[in-house]
């Protein structure tokens, strides 16, 4: 079947984007897609394989939105000030487009992430922890630290986990980034 006229992968996987910051990760398909353009789903498969492709290419977009972003925010920082700012490139990013955030959580095989921007996260990850004078294996650690604060702290205030109770999320996210700061710090030895 030939392409249909208009319809490119790069403009289904943007419209698949969006449709991921208005309805969900969880809902976009291909079908739904389809709908979108007004158009029978075999005319996208010339362009998409199935729904985990179209998924990849969202995820892919996504993490190369976000690392675009960090590497503006970095752009000149160190430390503390580089923490903040990647930290709050994350969240940023996850209130703006909560569809495409989830979607940079989305699991690739290993050979498209090594291909993919995860890989630029990761390195100015490790270039913003430079600046913090951690070895190996605690820099990957730390790494790991940050991810897991970073997106836990962003998917509870996103699901409205923090609600309902006082203080203000801005002040405990500028307390969790200050503890953090010390945290990295002082990193404990190994045992």
């Amino acid at each position: 079947m030939a392409p249909r006229v208009g319809l490119t992968t790069e403009r289904l996987t943007t419209a698949g984007a969006e449709l991921a910051d208005e309805v969900g990760f969880d809902q976009v398909t291909v079908s739904e897609l389809a709908r979108r353009f007004d158009v029978k789903v075999a005319s996208l498969y010339s362009h998409v394989k199935n729904s985990h492709d179209l998924k990849t290419r969202i995820a892919l977009l996504a993490l190369e939105e976000l690392a675009d972003r960090a590497a503006d925010a970095l752009a000149g920082r160190a430390g503390k000030d580089a923490l903040v700012a990647l930290a709050n490139v994350y969240r940023d990013y996850a209130r703006e487009h909560p569809g495409r955030y989830a979607a940079a959580q989305y699991r690739l095989d290993p050979e498209t992430a090594m291909a993919g921007a995860g890989v630029r996260h990761s390195r100015m990850t490790r270039a913003l922890l430079r600046g913090y004078d951690l070895d190996e294996p605690d820099q990957t650690h730390a790494v790991r630290l940050l991810g897991s604060v970073f997106h836990g702290y962003v998917s509870i205030e996103m699901g409205g986990g923090f609600d309902h109770s006082a203080p203000d999320t801005e002040e405990t996210w500028s307390r969790v980034l200050d503890a953090l700061d010390v945290l990295l710090r002082t990193w404990p030895p190994a045992p």
